[in-house]
Formats: structure tokens, sequence, C-alpha cells
């Protein structure tokens, strides 16, 4: 089984809680990112970040500076999001730890697919970023199958824990019997069931810790994440869809 999740925009550098096991896989096409990111000028880099000049002029200096072999952070503990901070990396005991180096990864719009223990440095990129790289008309196109062929690389569902905007980089290469399972996180609000993006990123990562914990190794186990304010609604999913409906 492997668990795909999101990033953070939040990113901290961290390189003494744990060590790193390797470079990211990808790094080579990190480097063409890169170098496409540091022909930008200051207003396009703004522009592409989406952000204010108080984010975007350290950010833009960093771009200039950063060395994709210095001063790495483990991916699990370099981006710092409400996700990670609910998932709580530095508190798993050593077989949780050793659960999600085998079966959890992140997907990443600058270094395109990562496992927990790959040395990273803080960027800010979206996979949605309209950003032409080596011909390409976006990072989709740039990245095409090669986190898909990452990932899969044994039996058992892929359990998306990622927004849509990354697992779009997955979806479109599955083949058959390939599984993705959308683990889904909503609040009933008239009615029907609305995801509520604060919520839900609490419970992703919550649900990270608990299947890192338990050794989840099937669909099945997933339904029994035990929270006291999620529950499993086996009336509303499907084979490839988990809802969890908020509680309070």
């Amino acid at each position: 089984m492997k668990i795909i999740i999101a990033p953070a925009k939040k990113m901290v550098v961290d390189p003494d809680t744990f060590g790193i096991d390797a470079l990211p896989q990808y790094l080579t096409q990190t480097q063409e990112i890169l170098e496409q990111l540091r022909q930008l000028d200051y207003p396009a880099a703004k522009a592409l970040w989406h952000c204010s000049d108080k984010l975007a002029r350290p950010n833009f200096q960093w771009l200039q500076e950063l060395d994709l072999k210095r001063q790495l952070t483990p991916a699990l503990l370099a981006f710092s999001g409400i996700q990670y901070q609910y998932m709580a990396p530095d508190l798993f005991t050593a077989p949780a730890l050793a659960y999600v180096r085998d079966n959890l990864r992140i997907l990443s719009g600058f270094y395109g697919i990562l496992r927990p223990f790959d040395g990273v440095v803080p960027y800010r990129l979206e996979m949605q970023s309209k950003l032409q790289v080596a011909g390409t008309h976006n990072l989709y196109d740039f990245w095409g199958d090669r986190l898909y062929r990452a990932l899969v690389t044994g039996p058992g569902p892929i359990i998306n824990l990622a927004s849509q905007e990354y697992a779009k980089t997955i979806t479109p290469y599955l083949q058959h019997p390939e599984q993705l399972i959308t683990v889904v996180f909503g609040s009933l609000v008239n009615g029907k069931l609305v995801t509520k993006a604060t919520l839900a990123k609490m419970a992703r990562g919550e649900m990270v810790r608990y299947l890192a914990e338990h050794n989840a190794q099937t669909a099945a186990d997933v339904t029994a994440f035990d929270h006291p304010d999620w529950a499993f609604a086996p009336d509303r999913s499907t084979a490839t869809s988990l809802v969890f409906i908020y509680q309070k």
C-alpha cells in the first residue's frame, strides 16, 4: 500500500532531528525547474507565487542562493503546515517511522515525488503554477508520468490523502487493476457533504499518523480510523472513495 499526500507552503530547516536517507530521485529535473525559476524577474516571480511582497521578496532572494545539496532537511520534517503539525512525525515510534519510509510519498511541484527521508531545501512552487519548463506548458506536462512510475512499485491500493491539485499527477496514468482510493473528510451542511480545508488538513495528518501507528495494509484498515471527531460513513463511501464525517 502507498499513501500520497500534498506538500505544504510553510517549510523549515531542521537538519538535526533526523538524518536524510538520500537525495530526491528526480533532482536533475528539479535543477531544470530551479534554472527556469531563476530566469524570472521579481514581478514575474511574485505573480507566479500569488503572494504579498512580504513573502515574495525573501523567497526571491532565497531562490538566487539555494543549493539543492546543502543544509538538507528530511521531507517529512521540512514541511510544517497544518497537516504536518497534526501528523507530528517527530513523535513517531521507530516502527511508525519505518512504516512511512516504506509507504508514504509526498507529491511536489518542485521535487516531483519525495520519500519521507529525502533531503530537501525550502522552496515555493505549487503544482498548478503556470511555469513552462523544457518546452512544456506547465508542471503537469513537465512531470508527465514520472511520479506515477515512481509511486506504483508493487501491489496494493494507493490511499489518496492529497488535494486534487496533486492527485492529478497520478490519476491519468493508473492502469487496471491499480486502485486509487481517495479519503474524503467532510462536514454535513444542510444535508450536503462539504469539505472544510482546515479540518481536512488536520484530519489528513492524523490519518497518516494512525495508519503508521497501526501498520495499515488494506483499505479496511483505513476505515478503522479511530478519532472522536470523525466517523466513517459506509453509506456514502464507494470502492474508490472512503468518506468520514465530522462529528462536532
